[in-house]
């Protein structure tokens, strides 16, 4: 039967290992702790070989500072506080879309870039809540010379009145628009663009899909408070 010194050189009290030689996978970690300090020894199929012990031991986790508990306490609150916010704004806007009160739509062209670009969303309200004047960007139907409706623009005033019609012209357009929008015209003013999100969702979509996410999020937001 095998008989090897575990620690080298001369020690106050030595082991010995005896027997058979490990299995692969087998290991044993050894301390021996004297007068004259500690030594550690690992041993496997592959021999003895003496170690620091702190190597093959998970330090303990680091315990958080109270003013870092305190910090991701006042962020957590924060971020929960913003997202009620938020939530409670999308339900009460998509409440004022339904009603007509505010409408959106998605743009599909650079013709007003860079303050409007297209698959931004731009809010609207219909001009009996909010008086077009020039410098405004307005949504209007565009229409044929014989009358036929064409599209929906969304340009900037720049010059003329409601009654005889607008002057509008695109940003990014070298000329105004040939049609002078009038009242009849006009389908709302923007008061608000929403960038880039119009490329993710359709029209019908847009209104239902984000109410509805942030609802969820409501949802888990409280059932995760709950102990």
């Amino acid at each position: 039967m095998l008989r090897q010194q575990i620690f080298s050189g001369d020690t106050e009290s030595q082991m010995w290992l005896e027997g058979s030689p490990l299995k692969s996978g087998e290991n044993i970690l050894v301390t021996l702790t004297t007068t004259s300090g500690e030594k550690s020894a690992y041993i496997s199929n592959h021999g003895v070989k003496e170690i620091i012990a702190a190597q093959l031991v998970d330090a303990a986790p680091e315990v958080q500072s109270e003013d870092l508990k305190e910090k991701y306490s006042g962020t957590k609150k924060a971020l929960s506080f913003s997202g009620y916010m938020i939530a409670i704004l999308l339900m009460v806007f998509a409440g004022l879309s339904f009603t007509g009160n505010v409408k959106a739509r998605i743009v599909l062209t650079g013709s007003m870039a860079p303050a409007i670009n297209t698959g931004d969303v731009i809010l609207t309200m219909p001009i009996s809540r909010k008086e077009p004047k020039i410098d405004d960007v307005i949504a209007y139907q565009a229409k044929r010379f014989n009358g036929d409706n064409v599209a929906v623009f969304s340009h900037r005033i720049i010059d003329g009145d409601i009654e005889k019609g607008f002057i509008v012209k695109g940003d990014a357009n070298k000329s105004p628009d040939a049609q002078k929008p009038t009242g009849e015209d006009i389908l709302g003013v923007v008061f608000f663009t929403i960038p880039f999100i119009g490329k993710l969702l359709a029209p019908k979509a847009l209104f239902l899909l984000l109410p509805s996410l942030f609802g969820l999020w409501l949802i888990m937001d409280a059932m995760k408070n709950v102990e």
